[in-house]
This record gives C-alpha cells, sequence and structure tokens, in this order.
C-alpha cells in the first residue's frame, strides 16, 4: 500500500489532528522486518507531504524512528538526569592514513575538536573519556560500558570491506586495531547493562564544509546491529553527511536533549536546524523506546517539588523513619530479577507467553514443578549468581574467593562474594546507595535484598547493626535470631531481610508460592 493511497492518507491525517488537539507531538515508529532488510536502505526521513511537497520529518509535530525487533528481552530502564553517566570514545590512530579501504584514503582526526564537539553535547553529564593514546581500543571501550555507561558517543573511521563492516580502534600503542562491526555488537550484547543512547558521530576528520565522511558505511551497518543487541537508542548515519552538516546538526540534537531528554524530539529539532542542506536527512534514529525518553525526572529534582519533602526529613532526624529498600538496588551489581528470569527461561524451555518471561516468581514456580524439588529455583539462583560473578569481575576477586569446585566451597561463599564486589564499589562510587543509606541514622532498615550489603555498610561507618529475616516456613524456626529484648537503636540497627539470605537457601523468596506464604506469614505475626 503506498503513502499517496488515499486510505493511507486519510489514517495518517486523522492521527495528526489527533496528536494537534491533544497538545503532543504524534509518534510515528517505523517497523521493518527481518524479512525485507532492503528497505532499510530506503531513506524513510526524506519522505514529503504528498499535499504540499513539505518535508514530514523536520519538525517536533511528527518524531519518527525506526523500531528494530530484537532477541533481547531486557527491559529499557531510565534514570535520573542527574545519575547519568556518558562515555566518549574517539579512535585516531597513528596509522591510520595508510589505510586505504575502497580507494579512499583514512585521514587523521582533529581530537581536539572532537572532544570538545563531544562534551559540549553531554554537558552535565559525567563522562569518562577513551580520547586516542591507546586508549580507544574495544577491550577498554567495553571495559567501561561494563562499569557502566547511560550515553556512548563514539567517533572512529569505518569502512565495508567485502559486504562486512570495519571499524578503526586503537591497540594500546595506539596503532590501528580494526574490528568487525559484529565483533562489537556481539560484545555489546554479552554486557549485564547496555547504554541507552549510543551516538555513532562521523569523523570530523581533515576535510571540512563541505567535504564527506567516509565512515558513515560501517557505522550505519553498526546503528541497527546494537539496536538488535539491546540497546534502547541509537543514532546513526545512513548515508554520506558533510561536515557542515554535522557541525550544525550535533550541537542543536544535545541541546534539545539537555532540555527534557525526548530523543526522537531532539533529533527531529536538529533535523529541522539543517533543513537547508541537501543531506539533511541523513542522521537516522533506531529505537525502542516507549516514550523516547532517555531520563525521568525525580519529584525532588529539576526544580520539581516533592511537597513533603520536610516532613520525610524531620521524620529521618527524629529517627522514626523506616527505609524499605527493593531489590533494584542491587541490579548494577547482580543484575535485576528480570534478566535472571529470561535467562531461566531460555534455559529451561519456560512455556508460558513471552511477557511472562521477565516475571521470575513464575519463572521460578515453573523449574519448581518442571524439576520436582522445591528448593531447586533457591540453589539454582546461587550457582547462576556466583558463575556470573565470577565471570565479571574475576580480576577484581581475591584468590581465595576465585571458582573452585561446588563440594569445596562453603555455605557463606557467594555472601562473601558479594560482600568484597561491593565494598570495591563503594570505594569507588561516592553516592553507592547502600553507602548513603548507611549514613542515615535511623534504628530499622527492612530490605527485599537477600545478600548483607546494606549490613556491610553499616559496619563500614562504624555501626553495629544485627540482622534477621522473615521465618516463613517452619523449619526456619531454628536458624539463629537476635535476642528477644534487643531493642535497634541507630548505633545498633536492625536489618530485617524480608525475602530470605543467600546463605540460608531455604529461607530464599522466588517462587509464586513463597511469596504467598511469606505475605500470610508477616500479616499473621504479632
Amino acid at each position: 500500500m503506498s503513502v499517496a493511497d488515499p486510505k493511507v492518507r486519510t489514517a495518517f491525517a486523522e492521527a495528526c489532528a489527533i496528536a494537534d488537539d491533544s497538545s503532543t507531538a504524534l509518534r510515528l515508529r517505523l517497523l521493518v522486518g527481518p524479512s525485507a532488510p532492503e528497505l532499510h536502505g530506503l531513506f524513510w526521513e526524506a519522505l514529503r507531504n504528498p499535499d504540499d511537497g513539505s518535508p514530514l520529518f523536520t519538525g517536533e509535530r511528527i518524531l519518527v524512528s525506526r523500531y528494530l525487533t530484537s532477541a533481547d528481552w531486557r527491559p529499557v530502564r531510565r534514570r535520573p538526569k542527574g545519575n547519568l553517566r556518558g562515555l566518549i570514545v574517539i579512535a585516531n590512530p597513528t596509522d591510520v592514513e595508510s589505510y586505504r579501504p575502497g580507494g579512499r584514503a583514512l585521514a587523521a582526526l582533529n581530537v581536539a575538536a572532537e572532544l570538545e564537539r563531544a562534551k559540549a553535547g553531554l554537558e552535565g553529564i559525567a563522562c569518562a573519556e577513551l580520547a586516542s593514546g591507546g586508549h580507544a581500543s574495544i577491550d577498554e571501550l567495553v571495559r567501561q560500558l561494563r562499569d557502566g555507561c547511560d550515553v556512548l558517543y563514539l567517533v572512529c573511521h569505518g569502512a565495508l570491506i567485502e559486504g562486512e563492516a570495519w571499524l578503526w580502534l586503537e591497540d594500546k600503542a595506539g596503532r590501528s586495531q580494526r574490528v568487525a562491526a559484529s565483533e562489537l555488537t556481539q560484545r555489546v550484547r554479552e554486557l549485564r547493562n547496555v547504554p541507552a543512547l549510543v551516538v555513532l558521530a562521523s569523523c570530523q576528520s581533515a576535510g571540512g564544509g563541505d567535504a564527506r565522511t567516509s565512515d558513515v558505511g560501517a557505522l550505519a551497518a553498526l546503528g541497527p546491529g546494537l539496536a538488535e543487541a539491546g540497546v534502547p537508542a541509537v543514532l546513526a548515519m545512513q548515508s554520506d553527511v558533510s561536515i557542515a552538516t554535522m557541525a550544525e546538526f550535533m550541537p542543536v540534537f544535545f541541546r534539545e536533549l539537555q532540555r527534557d531528554g525526548q530523543i526522537d524530539r531532539a533529533v527531529a529539532a536538529a533535523r529541522g536546524a539543517v533543513r537547508g542542506r541537501d543531506d539533511w536527512y541523513v542522521p537516522v534514529l533506531f529505537m525502542r523506546l516507549r516514550g523516547g525518553s532517555l531520563w525521568y525526572k525525580p519529584g525532588f529534582e529539576e526544580g520539581a517539588q516533592l511537597t513533603n519533602w520536610p516532613a520525610v526529613l524531620r521524620q529521618i532526624q527524629n529517627q522514626r523513619w523506616t527505609p524499605i529498600l527493593g531489590p533494584g538496588l542491587t541490579d548494577a551489581l547482580l543484575g535485576s530479577r528480570r534478566e535472571i528470569a529470561q535467562r531461566w527461561a531460555e534455559t529451561f524451555h519456560f512455556p508460558m507467553a513471552p511477557h511472562n518471561r521477565e516475571d521470575l516468581p513464575q519463572v521460578a514456580e515453573f523449574l519448581a514443578i518442571n524439576q520436582k524439588a522445591e528448593i531447586f529455583p533457591q540453589n539454582e539462583l546461587i550457582s547462576y549468581l556466583r558463575s556470573d560473578l565470577l565471570e565479571r569481575y574475576r580480576d577484581e576477586v581475591p584468590e581465595e574467593l576465585r571458582e573452585r569446585k561446588s563440594s569445596e566451597l562453603p555455605a557463606d561463599h557467594l555472601s562473601k562474594l558479594i560482600s568484597t564486589i561491593g565494598a570495591q564499589r563503594r570505594k569507588h562510587v561516592p553516592a553507592e546507595p547502600f553507602a548513603v543509606l548507611a549514613r542515615l541514622p535511623v534504628p530499622i532498615y527492612v530490605t527485599a535484598a537477600q545478600n548483607d550489603l546494606i549490613s556491610d555498610a553499616l559496619r563500614e561507618v562504624g555501626r553495629e547493626p544485627r540482622i534477621d529475616f522473615c521465618r516463613w516456613r517452619d523449619n526456619l524456626i531454628d536458624f539463629p535470631t537476635v535476642d528477644a529484648d534487643f531493642r535497634p537503636d541507630p548505633k545498633h540497627p536492625l536489618v530485617y531481610h524480608l525475602f530470605g539470605r543467600l546463605e540460608h537457601p531455604e529461607s530464599l523468596v522466588l517462587t509464586d508460592s513463597c511469596l504467598q506464604k511469606t505475605t500470610i506469614s508477616i500479616f499473621s505475626s504479632e
């Protein structure tokens, strides 16, 4: 069906009218199925209004992005703007000018200018830099991403060679390290947490003005690959683009992005700023963010008011406030419950609907029934977390905690492993959540986490926590508990684990039936 078809034009006009009437932009998501990849080669962003011939996507009324299906089931998470972390990578190998892929010589980059442009665009976001000099290698790039990155800004040369996209990164000596785009995509796919936004910026090389970049063939191929690997938003170039166009486009894009975090709106505004140039349609956005937003705005930041914030502070000062710590606080370290559910669902062939694959209690319930062992999910969780942490943090774990035969491991091995890695994070991240919470003068902490990260943080600041957990099943009654006459205070706080502790696998609450028993236990206790 053609876009000029009367039915299509009528439906499109009605959608635009509804958007105008509701004072919200019309978000147009272009889905190209895997069976027709050649359709991505069309310049959809250059579409014009059949009524008057004007470009459709150079304003903020209609926001266009391309949606790619992905086998990655990880949920898209947003963070407050003030917590965002960026990574600027600029690769400029010392021998780059000796390469002539496709007969076109690669030119040395103006690293200082590229870095200035990137830092200006990402102002207000804490950024790490891999700015040439042997730093912009694939291993260092991936290491930085693994440590946490929300926005990746990548500048490098690239080329299509016999249909394969290649990038020119650097080795430790600063010379060329040619990396297949497919390898970078795979390395990103393997990350626990992928960046929320990747900007594949074309190089500002020795040319200028209307000189064309020579890297877009590889970067255009890399963009969809990263999107399919699970990156929620990728801004890439779909054809040769002039340096002058990029010099105008990028500052506007980042300035608009800083306003409200709406990635597709920022792209539309930037595209409108370069509409007078003949390559205005080249920037293309691949996105699977439902609302188009890179971050969310907390109620007590960015000028918004949390009306009862003074009362909350007073309650903390009066020691009459009990923080309840959700499991999400450990996601950066352990991965989320959704991720664990998805991996188990794939490994054990979970037969339910796709949207249930992210529900850990449902998947764990299936495992307990399928394996005919009530405590199987608990033991599987311990085994999974142990192997995953040892793989990701092997170089940071002391020798005595490194992998041995499972039969030789003490019951508290995983707890010690998590505590060791957590202690290292608190040293390097001043605003680490448990370190902040441990400094609050409160007598009781209720936590959904099943590890000792909050207790460790309390000890680090000189407090002496007592630890207990919910006795939701009969065989947990005999485990050691706090003294009956114990009364918590800020110096000796109580840390109460709602869903069990890793040291006692039978106490872990994972399945739907366990959750029901825990709820009954909590509400029936005196």
